[in-house]
């Protein structure tokens, strides 16, 4: 490949560059595509535009699209490294490492300063006094946790605002012994905060009052004869004993502690991060680093403690890192100014945090065999099947965009149509589409259809039209990347309509119909239908397709039919006319929401008041519920 040539602005900055530390921005299109830092700007912005022999594949491509930069100046390496990593988080540039699930863990929230602390589950801790317990490896290991605390210790889970003196009825919860209702003024506030006194030990790892209560409460049940209760409780205390287990004690003291350990897949990087909390692992999780094998290990490591780690999710008081670092003292400054503390990174040589430290890789290289299997059926499921649906459809090369259709009505009521998009192989549902059809009446599914595809297209050749004149790309436009196959749910009918309205368009896509008896292909200029084999990854992959594109459209027909429903009863509700019947549907959303409103609930709708709420609940409550 021969040299970037550099455009005259390109040379000046280059020759201009301060030998200064800082951070260079680099551009393309107005876009940034990489972020870095450097001690001395001008020694290192130059190395990308000399002699690329040295470069490795990806700085190759990326210096080949660079047409401008810009550069940061700082007063040291801290402050380069904290401007990068910052930089890099609100851009997530293409040419970075990246962490490819960047999402904060859960943990539970505590605020002592209120009268009646609820327990909360939160995405990220702030400094605002409250405890926060965790983070936790997921939602779900939150809720088994909230289980076993209110099983034992009983506080409330409501959001509600709750002050001392307060008498309201108290809800299920309080009569299934899982709160003291401090709403119907049951407990004080002292009262209260003994029983979250508990409740803080056991999540600080101190099992030992749990378990004494359950078992308590087990064989008094058990003596009560209530074996229900008793077998129940029994489970709640296996569940503790269980979650317990599997948080591995160190034998190194009760700290805080991190463990951090990477490992290359392919062409990305798996990093394996262990958490301990007083002494006890509270979670192992593996992230990946995509495309990032060929970087070297210390800046892949750099780069994901500064993007694992942040306010919200600081790091523990101790950090074990598996390879030796360069840069570890200035980490080491990022991390304390994050976490608001001192924060000591640590590659140990032997004993107990060295064996930590291969336990983490060991889980890698564990994580590594089944991501790499996975990818291996993922890609026969994806690619391999779009490879073999092309051969069977003789395309000249396999699609990239795929979009299936079906019909969905009532005996011709409440017609409508489903647009559902599979994009290399997986369902794409951020793009999938419904369709009431407006020109058709009756159960007519091939007119539907033509009815269908004619509005997509139409739509989409105009957005194409409106897209080039700003010279914007197509494939971001919400009609104009234009499918290269299409599946019809039906025969040869629909398909033949389908085909009959691209025509009309001037369009010419490769289609073909699914019967659902036994699955068979229908192509347009074929007498006999294809049929695959009941193994074949093809099949399966059209089969997912066309399932969605059924579920798409009877779902949205379903909900038709319920707010159709729900609409003619309010119709009949005294005072309720075509404005307030509106409000009420539109602020609800959905009917299963609007079902489940209370009176006081329906009464904050503009326009509805007390007095029509009470008859809309009453109705729609006392004379069943809408079919």
């Amino acid at each position: 490949m021969p040299e970037k040539q550099l455009s005259d602005s390109l040379k000046w900055k280059i020759k201009n560059l301060p030998e200064s530390p800082g951070c260079y921005i680099m551009r393309s299109g107005g876009d940034v595509i990489y972020v870095g830092k450097a001690k001395n700007l001008k020694n290192r912005v130059r190395q990308y535009f000399q002699s690329s022999r040295d470069h490795t594949p990806k700085v190759k491509a990326m210096v080949e699209k660079i047409d401008d930069f810009d550069t940061v100046l700082v007063d040291g390496e801290l402050e380069a490294l904290m401007l990068e990593c910052n930089l890099i988080k609100r851009y997530r540039p293409r040419y970075n490492i990246l962490l490819k699930d960047d999402k904060h863990y859960p943990f539970i929230r505590i605020d002592l300063s209120e009268p009646f602390p609820a327990l909360k589950i939160v995405r990220e801790q702030f400094r605002d006094g409250a405890k926060y317990f965790g983070p936790y490896i997921g939602a779900s290991a939150v809720r088994e946790v909230l289980d076993t605390v209110r099983s034992v210790f009983p506080v409330r889970s409501c959001k509600r605002s709750l002050k001392e003196g307060m008498k309201e009825r108290p809800c299920l919860h309080y009569q299934t012994g899982e709160c003291c209702a401090p709403c119907a003024g049951n407990v004080s506030s002292e009262e209260y905060h003994s029983h979250l006194q508990g409740v803080i030990r056991f999540l600080s790892g101190h099992d030992e009052e749990v378990k004494r209560l359950l078992t308590q409460k087990m064989l008094s049940a058990s003596n009560s004869m209530n074996f229900e209760r008793a077998a129940l409780l029994r489970d709640k205390l296996r569940a503790v004993d269980d979650l317990m287990q599997r948080q591995k004690t160190l034998s190194t003291g009760q700290d805080d502690m991190d463990v951090i350990a990477m490992s290359p897949s392919m062409e990305d990087i798996l990093a394996d991060v262990m958490l301990f909390r007083g002494g006890k692992m509270i979670s192992s999780t593996i992230h990946i680093l995509e495309g990032a094998a060929r970087e070297e290990a210390q800046e892949a490591l750099i780069r994901f403690v500064t993007q694992f780690y942040s306010v919200s999710n600081p790091p523990a008081r101790e950090v074990l890192i598996g390879i030796d670092l360069a840069e570890r003292e200035t980490l080491e400054q990022l991390l304390s100014e994050t976490a608001g503390r001192k924060v000591r990174l640590h590659r140990p040589e032997r004993g107990d945090k060295a064996a930590l430290i291969r336990m983490a890789e060991k889980n890698i290289e564990d994580a590594r065999i089944k991501i790499e299997t996975r990818r291996e059926k993922l890609l026969e499921r994806t690619l391999g099947a779009l490879n073999e649906l092309a051969w069977e459809l003789e395309l000249d090369e396999a699609p990239r965009r795929i979009e299936g259709y079906d019909i969905s009505n009532t005996l011709g009521q409440q017609s409508v149509a489903s647009e559902v998009v599979m994009i290399n192989g997986e369902c794409r549902h951020d793009q999938y589409r419904h369709y009431k059809i407006k020109t058709v009446e009756g159960a007519n599914d091939f007119a539907s259809m033509k009815e269908t595809i004619t509005r997509r297209f139409t739509r989409g050749l105009e957005e194409i039209k409106q897209r080039r004149e700003l010279d914007l790309p197509l494939e971001d436009g919400s009609f104009s990347d234009l499918p290269d196959l299409l599946l019809i749910d039906g025969g040869r009918g629909q398909l033949n309509k389908a085909l009959e309205a691209l025509e009309e368009l001037g369009l010419s896509i490769p289609a073909f119909g699914l019967a659902e008896r036994v699955d068979e292909i229908v192509l347009p200029d074929r007498e006999e239908t294809i049929l695959l084999d009941r193994h074949s990854p093809a099949l399966h992959l059209i089969e997912r397709l066309r399932d969605e594109a059924h579920r798409f459209a009877i779902t949205h027909h379903r909900k038709l039919r319920q707010t159709n429903s729900i609409a003619s009863r309010l119709e009949k509700v005294p005072g309720i006319g075509p404005a307030r019947r509106k409000a009420i549907l539109s602020h609800f959303k959905t009917v299963e929401a609007l079902r489940s409103a209370n009176a006081e609930e329906i009464a904050r709708v503009k326009g509805v008041g007390d007095s029509f709420a009470k008859a809309v609940y009453a109705f729609l409550h006392e004379n069943g519920p809408a079919e």
